[in-house]
């Protein structure tokens, strides 16, 4: 059995098909069900983030597995294969290992060392746990995968500094407003979700200076208002959204939704009402909470992912010289996942070599047992000793052997021969 990843993200695809594969967490059990019932994937967790979807899997047929996801895929986004195909990755056992290691670590975001996605690796990683599609084989690569991103932030200085999509998404629109920022500024944070909380969270604790006012809205009013209590703002029915929009200088949006929630046509209506006051979108939704083609609306500066990952990469040249000392980290944590693999692959043949010893063992006691009842309960004993010492010395080369060449050309070639010169299963 061997592990697998197939995917996409913010590097090797539109953000226009990208949003199209996400699965957000109401979708998401439905879709990992799916996943199980796929001929080629024995077990299978979904990492779908604002800049990735990714299937991995445990499985037997590289190329049957492959299959299987991109046709989930396409019946996920209601693409067709050829629109994404090209802009697949598909990374196999230690590369797959590697690949995850780097997601965990924050070396494959948008804003290099982010801290939010180790917890959407764990988020993803116990949903299909609870689904009962992930197993034995995935679980350990994942806990590999929280171990070392664990360690990246706290031996590395990877983490120092912005490094959460919240963060980065209010810099953002800070930098867009030119020399004052966010001074004085009125902004609506849409949606209360993960990213929304952080960008709630992050303008709250902007300095005395920089104090903005902070208005909440969400589909759900008590989070909405419980956000904006914690955050020391206002909260905002989503069926005012228009009027709030007439008013704030900034809107903040992240929600799930499926569809687009700002249309461009009301948009124009609302810059109309507005006088003249320009208005600062930024977008991080995905799929996206704005009609694109608001962005040609006079007035309005539209802002998404596209333009918060230019941002964050811009930001980060300080935080470049730990990429080296992480990557050295996942090289060694994925010499480890392979190593204890390995070991698990030969450990039911060491054990059928060492039980057949053992009934050898027993079966020549049992030949001679008329003999050693004349012996007395000590004398017994230092037989019993000495034959199970025999059995240990012989087999301990040979064991530790295997287990050090476990995973390597000359490990299969020793294991077939040892399954050939014992008659072994």
């Amino acid at each position: 059995m061997s592990v697998v990843v197939v995917g996409l993200n913010h590097r090797t695809v539109p953000l226009e098909i990208l949003e199209r594969m996400a699965v957000n967490r109401a979708r998401l059990p439905k879709a990992l069900r799916d996943l199980a019932l796929r001929p080629h994937l024995d077990e299978a967790v979904l990492l779908s983030t604002c800049m990735r979807t990714e299937v991995y899997a445990s499985v037997e047929r590289f190329h049957g597995a492959l299959q299987d996801v991109r046709h989930f895929l396409a019946e996920l986004s209601d693409v067709p294969p050829d629109e994404f195909v090209d802009h697949l990755y598909a990374y196999y056992e230690d590369a797959a290992a590697s690949h995850v290691f780097r997601v965990a670590s924050g070396l494959d975001s948008a804003v290099l060392g982010e801290g939010e996605v180790l917890g959407q690796v764990k988020s993803a990683w116990e949903a299909a746990r609870h689904e009962g599609v992930a197993g034995p084989a995935l679980s350990r690569l994942f806990h590999h995968a929280v171990e070392v991103g664990k360690r990246a932030r706290a031996e590395t200085g990877i983490a120092r500094g912005t490094t959460s999509l919240s963060q980065a998404a209010v810099a953002l629109a800070a930098a867009s407003l030119g020399p004052d920022g966010l001074a004085g500024k009125s902004l609506l944070v849409l949606g209360v979700g993960d990213m929304g909380v952080g960008m709630a969270q992050t303008l709250a604790d902007l300095s005395h200076d920089e104090q903005a006012d902070i208005l909440v809205a969400n589909r759900t009013w008590t989070k909405a208002a419980d956000l904006a209590r914690r955050c020391g703002g206002r909260a905002v029915e989503l069926g005012a959204l228009a009027t709030a929009l007439e008013t704030v200088d900034v809107l903040l949006t992240s929600t799930g939704s499926t569809q687009i929630l700002i249309e461009a046509d009301d948009l124009a209506t609302v810059m109309a009402a507005r006088g003249g006051r320009p208005l600062l979108i930024v977008d991080v939704a995905l799929p996206r909470d704005v009609d694109p083609a608001a962005g040609h609306l006079p007035g309005v500066t539209l802002l998404d992912l596209d333009d918060l990952k230019a941002f964050a990469e811009a930001a980060v040249a300080h935080r470049r010289a730990e990429v080296g000392k992480v990557e050295d980290l996942i090289a060694a944590q994925v010499d480890k996942y392979l190593g204890a693999a390995a070991e698990r692959e030969v450990a039911p043949l060491i054990a059928a070599l060492r039980d057949q010893a053992e009934e050898i063992r027993l079966s020549e006691l049992a030949r001679f047992r008329a003999r050693l009842d004349a012996l007395s309960p000590r004398e017994r004993e230092a037989v019993e000793a000495v034959t199970r010492g025999l059995v240990g010395k012989l087999l301990h080369a040979p064991t530790v052997r295997l287990k050090d060449a476990a995973g390597t050309a000359q490990g299969d070639r020793l294991a077939e021969a040892l399954q050939t010169l014992f008659d072994l299963p």
